[in-house]
C-alpha cells in the first residue's frame, strides 16, 4: 500500500509536532512568578475556552514501552498527599483565570489514572466542577487500564461526570503483553464495553493499541483488531511505538526482546489500516480512527481539526490547556509551561505555595505562525496560505517568509506525489498523509540547520 522506496527514503528521525516548538526545545529559565504572569496574560489569548489536563503518574507496574512520566504505586498516604497537591494547584491557577471563561475539555492521563482509589478522582472532579463552569456537552475523558476496572469503579467514574473512556488495551496477544510487562483486561473486553455504555447512552468508548512491539506481526495485530471490531468502539487509536531508550531506559527490555524492523512495522500498520477502513472507520490524523458521525470526522471535513498533547480534538472542544500534576505541560496561547518531573519535589513545592515550574517556552509571533501552519498540515492535510494570513492579519508573502517557504524544498515531495502545490493551497495527498511529519519539517525553519535534538523515527 505504501511504496517501499518511499519508506526507505523518508524513514527519518523527526519531531512528532504535538507542540511547536517540540518539548525538547523548552528551557529552564522559568519560575513560579513567570507562570503566574503568563496565566494572567493567557486570558487575552485567541482561544478563550479552557482545556484541563490532570496527570496521575502512578502505575502498579511500568510497561516497557512507556514513554510517559510514570512511577510505581507508592504507599496510599503518598497518593493522598499528591492528590491534595493537585487540588491546591488547581485552586492557585484558577485564581488567575477570567471567571467568565468556560471549560470545554477535561482529560485525565498518566501513568494510569484508574490505578488510584476512585474516591481521589471523585474529589478532584468535585473541586473542578465547583471552581469552573463548562460549555454545553463538554468532553470529560479519562485514560483507563482495563486490568484495573471493575463495575463499581466504572459506576463511580460515570457518576463523577466522565463521558469518554479511553481503554489502554495495547494488544490482545498474551505473548506481546507479557513481553511488554502489560496486564490484560480484568473483564472480557466485550462485557467491559457494553457495561460502560449501559450506564449512560452518551458515553463514548475508545480503544487504544500500540504497534511496533516485540512478537507483533501483521497477522497477530490484525487478529487483535478483528477481536476488537465486534465491540464497535467509537474511536480506535493505533499508536506507533516510539523507541527512545536514551530517555526511557526501561525500553531497552523491548530492544533485547527484538523490535520489528521498519518494514515489518509498516506491514503491521498497513494491515490494521486496511481492516479499519473496510469496517467503516475513517482515519484521523496520524494514528486515530473514528466512525459514523463522530465529531472528529466532521471537524476533518470542515478543516477544523486540532490537536494538543492529549491527542486530536475539535475546535469546539479546543482551548488553551492548563495542566496539573507532576510533569504536566500547559499549552497556552503564547507559551508552554512544564511542571517538575519529580513527584516529591512537586508535592513539596505546592505545599509551600509555589507553582512547581521546571521549564517552559515563550513563543514569539513568528513561532505562533509556524505552529499554526504545521498544525493545519498535521490535522487537516491542507494549507491555505490566505486563511493563515487572515488569522494573523499578515500578507501571504509575510507568512511564507516566516516559515522559510521555498518551493524547491517541496520538489521531492511533489515528485513523489506526497503533496499537490498551487499558489494558494498545499494539499497533502492520500499517500502523503503517511509521511506527514516529513512534510511538516519543510515548514519548520528551526530544522533547516543542524540540531543536537533527538527524535523518534517517522515510521
Amino acid at each position: 500500500m505504501i511504496p517501499r522506496e518511499l519508506l526507505n527514503k523518508y524513514n527519518q528521525s523527526l519531531p512528532r509536532y504535538t507542540s511547536y516548538p517540540p518539548a525538547n526545545y523548552f528551557t529552564g529559565d522559568f519560575n513560579d512568578q513567570d507562570y503566574r504572569n503568563l496565566l494572567v496574560t493567557s486570558n487575552d489569548g485567541r482561544l478563550q475556552n479552557i482545556s484541563l489536563y490532570i496527570h496521575i503518574p502512578y502505575c502498579h507496574k511500568i510497561c516497557f514501552y512507556c514513554g510517559c512520566n510514570s512511577i510505581k504505586f507508592p504507599r496510599s498516604g503518598s497518593v493522598e498527599r499528591y492528590i491534595n497537591a493537585v487540588k491546591e494547584e488547581i485552586r492557585i491557577v484558577r485564581s488567575y483565570l477570567d471567571p467568565s471563561r468556560k471549560v470545554s475539555q477535561l482529560h485525565y492521563g498518566g501513568g494510569t489514572p484508574n490505578a488510584i482509589p476512585v474516591e481521589f478522582i471523585e474529589d478532584l472532579n468535585q473541586l473542578i466542577f465547583q471552581e469552573f463552569t463548562f460549555i454545553d456537552d463538554p468532553e470529560i475523558a479519562i485514560e483507563c487500564h482495563p486490568a484495573h476496572l471493575d463495575k463499581e469503579y466504572m459506576d463511580r467514574l460515570v457518576k463523577a461526570g466522565f463521558n469518554r473512556f479511553s481503554l489502554g488495551i495495547q494488544d490482545l496477544n498474551e505473548k506481546v503483553l507479557k513481553t511488554a510487562n502489560r496486564e490484560p483486561s480484568k473483564m472480557p473486553l466485550g462485557e467491559l464495553t457494553s457495561y460502560l455504555r449501559s450506564l449512560d447512552p452518551k458515553i463514548h468508548v475508545n480503544f487504544d493499541f500500540i504497534y511496533g512491539l516485540p512478537h507483533q506481526t501483521s497477522e497477530s495485530f490484525s487478529e487483535t483488531i478483528k477481536q476488537a471490531l465486534p465491540y464497535s468502539p467509537d474511536r480506535i487509536v493505533t499508536f506507533s511505538y516510539a523507541h527512545v531508550p536514551w530517555m526511557k531506559k526501561h525500553q531497552m527490555a523491548l530492544e533485547r526482546a527484538g523490535l520489528p524492523d521498519a518494514e515489518s512495522k509498516l506491514s503491521i500498520f498497513e494491515a490494521a489500516y486496511k481492516l479499519l477502513k473496510e469496517n467503516g472507520y475513517s482515519d484521523i490524523g496520524m494514528d486515530h480512527y473514528a466512525k459514523g458521525d463522530d465529531e472528529l470526522i466532521q471537524a476533518l471535513r470542515n478543516n477544523e481539526l486540532h490537536r494538543n498533547f492529549q491527542g486530536y480534538c475539535t475546535k469546539r472542544t479546543t482551548g488553551q490547556v492548563y495542566a496539573f500534576g507532576v510533569s504536566s505541560i500547559s499549552q497556552l496561547h503564547h507559551s508552554y509551561i512544564q511542571n517538575t518531573k519529580d513527584t516529591g519535589a512537586y508535592i513539596d513545592s505546592i505545599e509551600k505555595g509555589v507553582l512547581p515550574v521546571e521549564k517552559g517556552y515563550r513563543l514569539n509571533t513568528n513561532e505562533m505562525v509556524i505552529r499554526e501552519v504545521i498544525n493545519h498540515l498535521m490535522c487537516n492535510r491542507v494549507l491555505n496560505w490566505s486563511e493563515i494570513a487572515d488569522e494573523f492579519t499578515l500578507t501571504v508573502d509575510e507568512i511564507k517568509e516566516i516559515v522559510g517557504y521555498d518551493p524547491a524544498k517541496l520538489e521531492s515531495l511533489a515528485d513523489d506525489q506526497l503533496v499537490e502545490i498551487t499558489d494558494e493551497i498545499i494539499h497533502i495527498t492520500d499517500t502523503g498523509r503517511f509521511f506527514i511529519r516529513n512534510i511538516a519539517v519543510a515548514f519548520d525553519p528551526a530544522l533547516a540547520v543542524p540540531t543536537d535534538k533527538r527524535f523518534s523515527k517517522s515510521i
